[in-house]
């Protein structure tokens, strides 16, 4: 059954009750990586494999994302800063317990490439902010996986 959350906003990504941070560097540059995450939404489910499709609504000012298992998001983007970040809070969700979502992509010079950090700022019930820690390497693992997917097809399309 869908609810509502919590709107917050982009503060929550620091005020959050719970936060996971994670980092990787990637070859392409800062504005292929930002292109990917806020321009070709429904290009997502090709390279995030938890992801089974992602399309903008409200004339790109929201997003609908269905995940692998089931799970739905309705999504309002909170900023698109070319090429800096790019971050959306979940409005309304199928997830058990959840209360408030914000994800937050960072993107940052590194070298030629992109340090692309990822927050993942929560609040839900007991149970969701526990199973959250508990899924934490898995939800990391997923983030690495996709970010080097990501890399490989831009790489694929300057080639």
């Amino acid at each position: 059954m869908a609810r509502r959350l919590r709107p917050v906003g982009l503060d929550f990504v620091e005020t959050a009750p719970l936060r996971l941070v994670f980092a990787r560097e990637v070859a392409a540059p800062p504005e292929a990586v930002f292109r990917a995450l806020a321009e070709d939404v429904p290009g997502w489910s090709e390279w995030f494999s938890a992801v089974t499709s992602a399309r903008p609504t409200a004339d790109g000012s929201g997003r609908e994302v269905r995940l692998r298992g089931g799970t739905r998001f309705e999504e309002t983007v909170l900023v698109a800063e070319a090429p800096k970040v790019y971050a959306y809070r979940v409005d309304v969700t199928n997830a058990p317990g959840a209360r408030a979502l914000v994800e937050e992509w960072r993107l940052t010079p590194a070298g030629t490439g992109t340090r692309v950090r990822w927050t993942f700022a929560a609040d839900g019930t007991a149970f969701f902010r526990m199973a959250l820690r508990l899924g934490r390497a898995g939800l990391g693992r997923a983030f690495r996986d996709a970010v080097t997917a990501l890399d490989r097809r831009l790489a694929s399309t300057h080639d």
